[in-house]
């Protein structure tokens, strides 16, 4: 069930808009600053780090269930659904630390089930997770015009 939420990031955009929503100007602050950042970090973890580090899946023989032969083709490192899903998350944070911290929690559990699908190994998520982190800094340090828009 975590792992169809957070494809296609449908879990986060569904967050910005229920922040959009009920949040007034800071929710809405919120989830353009979480959709900008996963943005970041989907695009410096799938387009600039996995094709440079290639790494296989880690072996079938490792993982106890059947769901390791629904596993994608591409290399294992770094994770790109943690690097969207911290960076969408930190960089709410920032502006709206309760929603945040309510992030977090699926956050943490589509990090978690990486691992446990076989896709990744815990390096790969904790990798994607320090990629999620530098995209919600990147976001929050914008030149002057386009940080007025999200702070």
């Amino acid at each position: 069930m975590v792992e169809e939420a957070a494809e296609r990031t449908k879990l986060w955009w569904g967050a910005a808009l229920a922040m959009a929503a009920v949040g007034g100007m800071r929710g809405k602050r919120a989830a353009l600053a979480g959709l900008s950042a996963m943005a970041v970090s989907e695009v410096l973890s799938n387009a600039v780090v996995k094709p440079v580090w290639e790494r296989r899946r880690p072996p079938k023989a490792v993982v106890p269930h059947d769901d390791v032969d629904d596993r994608p083709d591409s290399s294992s490192f770094p994770s790109g659904h943690t690097a969207a899903a911290s960076g969408f998350t930190a960089a709410v944070a920032v502006i709206w630390p309760a929603a945040g911290a309510v992030c977090a929690l699926p956050a943490v559990a589509v990090a978690v089930q990486r691992v446990h699908s076989g896709a990744h190994y815990p390096s790969d998520v904790a990798a994607g997770a320090a990629i999620g982190g530098l995209g919600a800094w990147t976001v929050h340090r914008l030149p002057r015009p386009l940080q007025k828009v999200i702070s």
